[in-house]
């Protein structure tokens, strides 16, 4: 056989890899099929991706991270500013957790489903994307909207029902807004892990991590900017013109990963497993998801639960934190301070701790850009835990050939080509970036020691009494948020990338099977393993009837459960917190307030769980081999 297939034909079921400087592929040629160009998604197998295209592949959750950082940083101050109370602020901003838990689950399995031609995912992130922009553009504008729906019919622009009016719309925008970012996140993330090889998950999700870290500077940065004098033209107040910018970035990110990244035909992944999602039947296959979730996810979202609880109190109360060690001694020395007095030291410690979360933001990308450098990838540690049961073998597979027990070599060899570097014409893994990586410093480590960095910074605020250490404290903080962005991803996205890769080989066999003489039918192949057992001894199926495990394998509603462990905790720690501040929290303007450090301290005592909960994690996955892990 020529190298690259030149004499392939439908008879050939697998080709051999092809070695390049940047790729390394298979390909499978198979008899058509009507409607699908099966030649056109023939390379479903590893291969080497590069930078450029990682980077493209993440651009859009970069995007999506400058309209957060806008929501977050800018959501309360403007809300407060139509009038809205707190209490129902405090409405408004459960929201998020709420929309969470159930948007992105949802909008997993319906993507799982879906069988455009041009994608599973894409259709999702456009029409997300479309509605977040539409939604955003109108919170801003709601105040402008309301009066001038009033002044049509005449009304009272400056009424106190006008401003009912603009709190109820902004209220239900908000809500719509969380609905749309979290259908566009959900397509984003599945995207991702469809897109990327499962031995370059780790890297993609790296990608990922940086560009998140990208959009929170950009959008700490535009709220320092005087905006209105640099961008009249996009509105007529700071808040309108951050949803301007924040919408044109989200578009630009979107429309370029979209255009640059083709996704494989959902075709060819059979009929969806269901046509039709109501209520009951997605709660009811949520359930069922969770039972068999692959097992590397399922403790991956143990440790989010217990992460998540830690990571609410902060990422909420960290600019208050640094704002009350700021207005204490102002407090102490001028006990009688006026209200206007109290909100001008206010508003001067929030611009004081937003600084720190400037820090923070800064110090999370720095980590996002090296930390990848110096740990070892998941799929290598998986390797190299036991390289013996990973023999070489010939880069072409035969299925007339080889037994079962080859065939599964093989793909082990596919999925880790770090196993046979050595090879003529193949590429070598161990370039000058991989010496740098530091021995047992895997990916799990680094997670674990980064739970404990959190909680060691949490309980710091006993002693902590100046703004400057706060700030140092923050920003360290910044290297937790850094492996939180990119660890459980990358945990979550290799099981699934590794096990779908497998079923898509098994798939090939199976199709296979017709059209070759020396091959038994399909009649006579060997049913699915009925337990993990008997796989590992060699039993390998090719009738592939085991569809329901496959679907608990796919990304869509994995990553769905998977934001489900991190909403759902956050409802949970908002109570919490909710009644540390009504056992400590002082009347304003009282100084030496320590409510919020304890609060943080509550923090620290879930990410002590989460670090526990991380050491039980298995270095890396091979796939269903992982469910003996």
């Amino acid at each position: 056989m020529e190298s690259g297939g030149q004499n392939a034909h439908e008879n050939s079921p697998l080709v051999g890899p092809r070695a390049s400087d940047d790729v390394e592929e298979s390909v499978i040629v198979v008899r058509d099929s009507p409607g699908i160009d099966r030649n056109k998604n023939a390379q479903e197998r590893s291969e080497k991706k590069s930078s450029c295209y990682l980077f493209l592949l993440t651009l859009s959750i970069g995007g999506l991270q400058v309209v957060w950082s806008v929501e977050l940083g800018s959501g309360s101050p403007y809300l407060l500013s139509l009038g809205m109370s707190k209490a129902l602020l405090a409405c408004v901003w459960i929201a998020g957790p709420i929309t969470g838990a159930l948007v992105q689950p949802y909008v997993g399995i319906r993507s799982d489903n879906c069988r455009i031609s041009w994608g599973k995912r894409k259709p999702f992130m456009v029409v997300g994307g479309s509605v977040t922009i539409v939604t955003l553009l109108a919170l801003a504008w709601v105040r402008e909207g309301v009066e001038g729906v009033i002044g049509i019919f005449g009304g009272d622009q400056k009424s106190e029902g006008a401003k009912i009016t603009s709190i109820i719309v902004a209220t239900i925008m908000m809500w719509c807004l969380d609905f749309a970012i979290n259908t566009v996140q959900a397509g984003i993330r599945c995207f991702i892990v469809d897109n990327a090889p499962a031995h370059q998950q780790d890297s993609a999700n790296a990608w990922a991590s940086r560009l998140t870290g990208v959009g929170n500077i950009v959008g700490y940065i535009f709220g320092y900017i005087d905006l209105p004098k640099i961008f009249p033209f996009l509105g007529y107040t700071r808040f309108q013109i951050l949803c301007a910018l924040a919408s044109i970035s989200l578009a630009v990110t979107l429309v370029i990963s979209c255009l640059y990244i083709k996704e494989r035909d959902p075709r060819l992944d059979g009929p969806p497993s269901s046509e039709s999602l109501g209520v009951v039947t997605f709660f009811k296959q949520v359930f069922e998801s969770i039972k068999n979730l692959p097992p590397q996810a399922t403790k991956v979202c143990e440790v989010q639960i217990a992460a998540w609880v830690a990571w609410f109190p902060f990422l909420y109360y960290a600019t208050t934190y640094i704002g009350q060690i700021y207005v204490n001694p102002i407090f102490e020395n001028d006990g009688n301070l006026s209200e206007p007095d109290i909100d001008k030291a206010w508003d001067d410690a929030t611009r004081i701790g937003t600084f720190a979360l400037l820090i923070y933001a800064i110090v999370s990308f720095v980590a996002n850009i090296t930390l990848p450098i110096f740990v070892v990838p998941t799929y290598k540690a998986a390797v190299s835990d036991d390289p013996d049961n990973y023999p070489e073998t010939e880069p072409c597979l035969s299925l007339e050939r080889q037994s079962t027990s080859d065939i599964q070599v093989g793909l082990v060899s596919e999925l880790h080509p770090h196993m046979s570097k050595d090879k003529p014409g193949r590429s070598k893994s161990w370039n000058w970036v991989s010496k740098l990586q530091i021995p047992g410093f895997t990916l799990r480590r680094a997670w674990l020691l980064s739970h404990l960095l959190f909680a060691l910074c949490m309980f710091s605020t006993f002693v902590i009494s100046s703004i400057q250490a706060a700030t140092v404290v923050v920003g360290l903080v910044g290297i937790s948020w850094a492996l939180t962005l990119w660890a459980p991803f990358a945990f979550i996205s290799t099981e699934i990338a590794t096990i779908n890769e497998e079923h898509r080989l098994r798939r090939r066999q199976s199709e296979m099977a017709p059209y070759d003489e020396n091959t038994p039918s399909r009649s006579t192949q060997p049913d699915v393993a009925e337990n993990d057992d008997d796989l590992e001894q060699g039993s390998f199926s090719s009738s592939f009837k085991d569809k329901d495990e496959e679907n608990t394998a796919q990304a869509g509603i994995v990553l769905g459960l998977h934001n489900v462990a991190i909403s759902a905790p956050q409802v949970v720690s908002s109570l919490v917190c909710s009644a540390i501040f009504k056992v400590f929290q002082k009347p304003r303007g009282e100084p030496w307030d320590d409510s919020v450090g304890w609060v943080l301290r509550f923090g620290g005592c879930a990410a002590l769980v989460a670090a526990w909960l991380t050491s039980r994690l298995a270095e890396g996955t091979t796939g269903r081999a992982a469910r003996h892990s």
